[in-house]
């Protein structure tokens, strides 16, 4: 909405010394968009002035029709004879009325003006086209001016050239400022001044003798009013003052008539439409049309109508597209636009103003629905005064009347549904509660008032909302009007004050730990996208009855290319090992910890929670019982070198042992130890898959896998050689563990044993492990497999593994015998349990 302040003080009686600028940062505050304040005319400099053309000299030798003018500019030039000048226009003759720049005077873009020599003549001056006095981009022909104006007239005053124009941008709810009455009532609250209201008219009741109405959708159009007026002159033009109005705001002046209803649409709010009431059959009415059915609009395009168009019609079938576009064949036309049937050049005379209020999402769902957006339908959609319409209609009667010559009918046609006045019931501290500020029950009255509402009542108030405020449908929209008008900037820092928490929860706790060790490992951590195509599975290796294959897809999802929420958290991470691989990092170690997600099979259908209560805890119960399971999982990918060569000695290239220790890790942060031993299950090498075991609940319980993945997998993803992963569940590892509690320090030495134990190749050195522990007591320290060797010296089809067992005692310091016994008991235990005997004996 772009609104001239020279208009706004019309209704406003602004300091003098208020600039646009000034207006600009009050509507600010008191929360309208406020985007831009041009200032138009900005560095004009006169004299310019009227001048009567009194003769036209065609210079035809040159490539373009060029005319040497004398023009009568008074006694502008200080001298009072005629102004020689150049002018390359042809839209003006001897006698008109033209605006001239003389010299010394300097236009908008600061285009100096001084006399010259061009086409063989002085041109002292230059005649103007309304570009060139920044009114409008029409460059084609010069300003004509009506012919009452004097030569010698200041052009500048006459063409209210220098003004300031605020664009503000209005939003939905704000619909009442699409006009000055809405804007200036927000600038006479800003500045507490009092507002003349345009919409105050004196406007005579509804009478049987008004141009006759049928309203069929009364649902649709709940208001309809109709005005004629008679005697009008096609000829009479609109005055200068109200083109200027209409060009400030953004319009283009057409006729009179419908400049008359576009200047009143700006002013008050209210979108009109003229017709010519010769074109117009029998009543005027309003229906919903019938599938098919065709108009012509005024931009001469015809249209297919929708069964939910609403439109208005008369005898011989639609004439408009309510509240949107009016029809061509009942088109305001000028004398000089239509021929009668007798050879005789006509314009209209006789004018029916309709003022009706419709339904704004019947008005916008047609004019996205036609892709026809107008400035009556940007009006309509956002929420229109119901009852403007009729003061409206006055308005544009008066000004018919006045301008035009007519004589306005005796009759007055309104139909109107029943209604009534909205109230809302608020406390009267209410906004004080909203915006933690005590304003007071006076402020706040005062402030509703100030917007058009009737307040009644002490501590509950009854508040009767002003037609032209729709948006105001609750308490805690009054609350917000009386924040904003006493100023957002003026609402107190204040810290909110939440409850003690009780920290962070176990679970919580474990996720952060397990990312600082795998970070301190020298993993990146790369959280991915918990969407992926099925197709993934296929590649995967997974067999069809695979837990993993079972997904929730999305309804919407983000791309149709990844509809499911994932199983697993391999296929992100090996994708962002892909990519990172193709951009030349090939030494590569992500992690990731995150939920997936598991259909629950049974689980009900998601219901619809409602959104004007709170859920019943019932529904939110069956929400929750519709939820996928969604347990927390960690996972590692690694590829390349684990270990850098340097000068400090050789690298190390990644192995699936890699994998296995960062499970390990990950255990260890919950206070587990795991047991690891060999698998297959897939995406992982049959050879070189390991099977991830803790205790839960007293029970050996798979938590996870780790190796080197399939061939087929790393060829199917584009993945380096070798690569391996590993997944481990965190929500099992936090049910067998507990959160690691620190080492005491002992004040005794360490006692250290070494034992080799050869064992059959098929024996997992966890288990060997495993019963070293359980065998050496609670003395064992710690325990740690340093060598395996396989060869001749222990036979074929076994291995020795060399482990080495630290022992310490809390209270004293151990003897050489205690030592030797513990590891003693230690390799009984392995002996008995796995067959493991030790080396050399």
């Amino acid at each position: 909405m772009r609104v001239p302040l020279s208009w706004l003080r019309e209704y406003v009686d602004l300091p003098a010394g208020i600039s646009g600028r000034d207006v600009q940062a009050k509507l600010i505050s008191a929360g309208l968009e406020v985007e831009t304040v041009e200032q138009l005319g900005d560095g004009l400099k006169g004299p310019l002035v009227v001048g009567k053309v009194l003769a036209i000299e065609e210079l035809t030798e040159f490539k373009k029709p060029i005319r040497w003018c004398q023009v009568d500019v008074g006694e502008a030039n200080g001298t009072g004879e005629p102004q020689n000048l150049i002018c390359g226009a042809r839209n003006f003759n001897v006698g008109d009325k033209v605006v001239v720049v003389l010299p010394g005077a300097v236009l908008p873009g600061n285009f100096e003006i001084a006399a010259r020599k061009t086409y063989g003549k002085t041109s002292e001056g230059m005649i103007c086209s309304a570009r060139e006095l920044g009114m409008g981009d029409d460059h084609d022909g010069i300003i004509v001016l009506p012919p009452e104006y004097e030569p010698g007239t200041d052009a500048i005053e006459l063409l209210q050239l220098v003004d300031e124009v605020l664009d503000i941008a209005v939003t939905a709810d704000r619909g009442y400022c699409l006009s000055l009455r809405g804007v200036a009532r927000e600038t006479a609250i800003a500045y507490g001044l009092p507002l003349r209201d345009p919409a105050l008219l004196d406007v005579p009741g509804p009478n049987e003798y008004g141009y006759p109405v049928e309203v069929a959708d009364l649902a649709g159009c709940d208001r309809f009013t109709a005005r004629t007026v008679v005697g009008v002159d096609p000829e009479a033009r609109s005055p200068l003052w109200m083109q200027r109005r209409l060009q400030k705001a953004g319009m283009r002046p057409i006729s009179l008539a419908v400049d008359i209803t576009n200047y009143v649409m700006l002013e008050i709010g209210q979108p009109l439409h003229a017709y010519d009431r010769k074109l117009i059959s029998g009543a005027i009415g309003v229906r919903r049309a019938t599938p098919g059915e065709k108009l012509t609009t005024l931009d001469d395009v015809e249209r297919t109508l929708d069964g939910e168009d609403l439109l208005i019609v008369d005898g011989n079938g639609p004439i408009g597209l309510a509240g949107v576009m009016g029809g061509a064949n009942t088109e305001i036309a000028d004398a000089a636009e239509r021929e009668s049937l007798l050879g005789e050049v006509q314009g209209t005379t006789e004018i029916v103003i309709e003022a009706a209020h419709f339904d704004p999402v019947a008005i916008a769902r047609t004019a996205r629905r036609h892709k026809l957006s107008s400035e009556a339908s940007k009006r309509f959609e956002r929420g229109v005064d119901p009852q403007a319409g009729p003061a409206a209609a006055q308005r544009a009667v008066d000004l018919l009347v006045l301008l035009a010559g007519g004589t306005a009918e005796a009759g007055v046609t309104e139909v109107a549904a029943p209604s009534a006045p909205r109230t809302i019931l608020m406390r009267a501290d209410h906004p004080d509660r909203v915006a933690g500020v005590a304003y007071g029950r006076e402020t706040v009255v005062r402030r509703l008032q100030e917007i058009g509402c009737d307040v009644y009542g002490a501590d509950e108030l009854t508040v009767s909302v002003p037609s032209w405020r729709p948006d105001l449908a609750a308490p805690n929209d009054l609350a917000e009007e009386v924040i904003r008008l006493e100023g957002y900037e003026n609402l107190p820092s204040t810290l909110p004050k939440p409850p003690a928490g009780r920290g962070l929860t176990a679970r919580q706790r474990l996720h952060r730990r397990v990312g600082r060790a795998l970070a301190g490992a020298g993993y990146v951590e790369a959280p991915c996208y918990p969407f992926l195509s099925e197709s993934v599975f296929d590649q995967l290796g997974l067999p069809a009855g695979d837990a993993r294959r079972s997904v929730v897809t999305l309804v919407n999802p983000l791309s149709d290319e990844e509809p499911a929420l994932r199983t697993t958290l391999l296929p992100g991470l090996l994708g962002a090992l892909r990519r990172n691989e193709s951009r030349g990092s090939h030494d590569v170690a992500l992690f990731e910890t995150g939920l997936v997600f598991r259909p629950v099979a049974g689980a009900p259908a998601a219901v619809r929670l409602p959104v004007d209560r709170r859920p019943t805890d019932e529904e939110i119960a069956s929400l929750e019982a519709a939820l996928p399971k969604q347990p927390r999982r960690a996972a590692v990918v690694l590829a390349g070198a684990r270990e850098q060569a340097g000068w400090w000695g050789k690298g190390r290239p990644t192995t699936w042992a890699d994998a296995v220790e960062a499970g390990r890790l990950v255990a260890a942060e919950a206070g587990v130890s795991l047991v690891v031993e060999a698998d297959q299950h897939e995406p992982w090498h049959p050879g070189r898959c390991a099977a991830l075991y803790a205790e839960v609940g007293g029970q050996k319980t798979l938590v996870g896998h780790a190796g080197e993945l399939h061939p087929r997998v790393v060829k199917a993803l584009s993945l380096p050689e070798r690569t391996s992963a590993m997944e481990i569940s965190l929500d099992l590892l936090g049910q067998a563990g507990s959160a690691p509690v620190a080492p005491s320090i002992s004040n005794y030495p360490v006692a250290t044993q070494d034992v080799a134990l050869v064992v059959e190749a098929t024996v997992p050195a966890a288990s060997v492990e495993a019963a070293l522990r359980s065998g050496a007591g609670e003395l064992l320290e710690s325990i740690r497999l340093f060598d395996v060797y396989t060869g001749d010296q222990v036979g074929e089809g076994r291995k020795s593994l060399a482990y080495a067992l630290r022992f310490r005692a809390a209270d004293r310091t151990l003897t050489v015998d205690e030592a030797s016994a513990a590891r003693d008991a230690a390799v009984a235990v392995a002996g008995e349990r796995t067959g493991a005997v030790l080396r050399g004996a």
